[in-house]
C-alpha cells in the first residue's frame, strides 16, 4: 500500500471514530463510559494522518508513476460504510438468538430498599436481578414500572426485553421477563421491538433454572414509548 493511501486510510479511520463518537451513535456498540477514549483514539488518528500528510506535502517528493495494485482502496469500504450506514441497535433478533441467560449475582447480597411511590420504576436488569437474589420477597406484590422493547417469543405471546452489555455490543445479553394479566394482549398486539413501559406486579415463583430465569409480570398498564438515546442496559 503507497503511502498515501495509508494516510488517507488513517485520516478517514478517525474521522468516522470521531463521528461516531460525537453523533451519540457509539451508543450502539459500547458503554457511554467509554467515550472519552473514542474521541481520544480517533483524535490521534487524526493529528498523525494530518502530521504525515504535511510531512508529504513539504517534502514535495518528485510524482512518480505506480500503477500497482488497486486492491488497498477496498480497505476503505468499511469506513464509508460507518459514514453512510447506521446499524440499529441490538433488539428482539439478538434476543432469540441468545436463548436463555441466567442474571449476574449482585455484588453484594443486600438490596437497597425499594423507591418509595405507588409504582417505581426499575431497570429491567434490576428487577429480574432482585427476583432471582432477593430472598426478602420485597417485589412480591409490590407494582413497578418497566421499560423496554416487545420481544414475541416462538411467535406468540410477549416478552419485555433489553439488551444488557459489560462493554460494548459484541458481549451483549438478553435480560426479559414475560407478560401476562389483563392488560398483556396490548403488549402482544404490538410489532417486535416496539419500545413500551409496562406497569405490574412480579408473579412470585416464576423465575427458575427450568426457564432461563425469566419472571412473569401481571400487566395492568401498557403504553408506547420512543426508542431511548442509549437503548442499554448495564
Amino acid at each position: 500500500m503507497r503511502r498515501e493511501t495509508q494516510n488517507l486510510l488513517l485520516l478517514l479511520l478517525g474521522g468516522a471514530l470521531l463521528k461516531i463518537a460525537l453523533s451519540g451513535a457509539y451508543l450502539r456498540y459500547v458503554k457511554p463510559s467509554l467515550l472519552p477514549w473514542l474521541l481520544v483514539a480517533g483524535g490521534v488518528m487524526v493529528v498523525l494522518a494530518v502530521v504525515a500528510i504535511v510531512g508529504d506535502i513539504r517534502r514535495d517528493s518528485a510524482p512518480h508513476h505506480d500503477h500497482g495494485s488497486r486492491s488497498p482502496w477496498l480497505l476503505l469500504l468499511p469506513v464509508f460504510a460507518i459514514f453512510l450506514i447506521a446499524p440499529p441497535a441490538l433488539g428482539s433478533d439478538s434476543v432469540d438468538r441468545a436463548g436463555a441467560v441466567a442474571p449476574q449475582q449482585p455484588r453484594e447480597s443486600l438490596f437497597e430498599a425499594l423507591p418509595a411511590g405507588p409504582a417505581p420504576e426499575l431497570t429491567l436488569s434490576e428487577f429480574v436481578t432482585r427476583v432471582v437474589w432477593d430472598d426478602s420477597g420485597a417485589l412480591n406484590g409490590r407494582t413497578v414500572r418497566l421499560r423496554g422493547f416487545v420481544v414475541h417469543p416462538d411467535g406468540a405471546g410477549a416478552q419485555l426485553a433489553r439488551m444488557r452489555i459489560s462493554c460494548c455490543a459484541a458481549d451483549a445479553a438478553p435480560v426479559r421477563v414475560d407478560l401476562a394479566g389483563p392488560a398483556a394482549g396490548r403488549a402482544a398486539s404490538l410489532p417486535s421491538d416496539t419500545w413500551i413501559e409496562i406497569t405490574g406486579a412480579l408473579r412470585p415463583g416464576t423465575a427458575t433454572e427450568g426457564n432461563g430465569h425469566v419472571p412473569t409480570v401481571d400487566v395492568t398498564d401498557v403504553r408506547t414509548i420512543p426508542a431511548p438515546d442509549d437503548p442499554y442496559e448495564y
